[in-house]
């Protein structure tokens, strides 16, 4: 495909990875950005290869272990990583001007206020889940908890491959938030995240988390408002990486005229504007 004259420059961390070779062929499919560096953990196997060998077409990128050398030419970094690795990733971009897409979830309060911090530096995207469809689904959870404040009890469901370490899911949690949010309440003090043995009557200000994991779920999120006579399932299911890898990139598109600033995908996508 033919690039623009100005592409943009994007690194990918985690670049040997399921989400990290997604994010490589997207980028390799747009005209207008350019893979401009590539990033694993040191002693990975993929060190020092071609960041698109595993296509068959090679990008001209290595795979590298030092920050410095693996984001010498990026102007965006795009990590899908875990919290130890994004951190790390983040006080160099910081103190480096390079702009990031966060897609790491798992974050402690300390991380996410470093993220804070770091965006007074330089332009970051931070969401959960970079999903279009599922940033469209957590606007209308929005207007759904508004209209089901009484008498609906809430919970949601969430399925993810084997492989993921945190539980429940950062787009289960930003769901709950989104709901909280519109009902008033502090997700901190009305999530209950499991039940069993005898749990009394349901507290109905209360809202459920129930986490599965097997096989190789890409990632799927019901929200279930049930009240007396009817039950309402708002839900998303996704069947390849390639919608987060997609919403990744328009997030870089997105920064390209920030400087600094801290935005999520309803920034990207215009929701935070629409009235719920």
């Amino acid at each position: 495909m033919t690039q623009r004259s100005n592409p943009l420059h994007i690194a990918v961390a985690g670049a040997s990875g399921r989400m990290g070779r997604m994010l490589i062929e997207t980028i390799a499919a747009a005209d207008d950005a350019t893979l401009a560096g590539a990033l694993d953990r040191e002693g990975n196997p993929f060190i020092g290869s071609d960041a698109g060998a595993f296509s068959g077409q090679l990008s001209g990128v290595t795979i590298r272990s030092s920050l410095a050398e693996g984001l010498a030419g990026a102007q965006y970094l795009i990590d899908f990583t875990r919290p130890e690795g994004t951190l790390e990733h983040l006080a160099y971009c910081a103190g480096h001007g390079i702009k990031m897409i966060i897609g790491t979830t798992g974050f402690d309060e300390a991380g996410k206020a470093a993220i804070r911090a770091a965006a007074e530096k330089t332009a970051i995207v931070f969401a959960p889940n970079m999903s279009i469809g599922v940033n469209v689904t957590l606007k209308l959870l929005e207007m759904a908890a508004k209209n089901f404040s009484e008498g609906y009890d809430i919970e949601i469901v969430e399925a993810h491959h084997r492989h993921k370490v945190d539980a429940p899911s950062g787009t289960a949690l930003k769901m709950g938030e989104v709901i909280a949010d519109a009902l008033g309440r502090d997700l901190k003090a009305c999530a209950v995240y499991g039940r069993e043995g005898v749990t009394g009557e349901r507290d109905p200000s209360t809202i459920g988390f129930a986490t599965v994991r097997g096989g190789d779920i890409v990632g799927d999120h019901t929200v279930l408002f049930a009240g007396i006579g009817e039950r309402i399932e708002i839900s998303h299911k996704s069947s390849s990486r390639v919608s987060y890898a997609q919403g990744a990139l328009r997030a870089a598109r997105f920064l390209a005229d920030k400087q600094t600033g801290l935005y999520d995908m309803q920034d990207v996508l215009g929701l935070n504007a629409l009235k719920a």
